[in-house]
């Protein structure tokens, strides 16, 4: 259990990077999302939308939602809804990157143009592109 002294320190060491990021001319916030359970594909994208207004607009966040596993087959062009598809591609033209797992579409036996428009190939896998993100400065979030 943090005590409020503990609590203090991290909320300062969280503010003093902040401050040095924009100090530094880091102008955007950086998020990586982590997908990979079909059942929570619609709860993470609403998650994603929420940042963005919540943000102010993709002018003040860069997110990188990346996919592996189940989570892939809701993006399979031949499988997603048009509502869905239109969803997507609302949040792609508002600035979402999204990154499909090379290992994932290999199990799956999907080629990126069989996906939705949009998507990168994490081409090392996706938890190889979530730690290089970390390292890049991207804030990590599991929904």
């Amino acid at each position: 259990m943090f005590s409020s002294i503990g609590a203090a320190a991290v909320l300062a060491g969280t503010a003093s990077r902040a401050n040095a990021a924009n100090a530094a001319g880091v102008d955007k916030a950086k998020v990586a999302y982590h997908l990979s359970e079909l059942d929570r594909v619609n709860f993470v994208l609403g998650n994603i939308q929420s940042h963005f207004d919540g943000m102010g607009g993709p002018d003040k966040v860069k997110i990188n939602l990346v996919i592996h596993g189940s989570a892939l087959k809701a993006f399979h062009t031949a499988l997603a809804s048009p509502e869905f598809s239109q969803h997507v591609a609302q949040l792609e033209k508002t600035g979402l990157e999204m990154s499909a797992c090379i290992n994932t579409m290999k199990a799956q036996n999907i080629s990126l143009k069989e996906l939705l428009p949009g998507f990168t190939v994490a081409d090392k896998g996706a938890v190889v592109l979530l730690a290089d993100l970390q390292s890049q400065g991207y804030a990590y979030l599991r929904p």
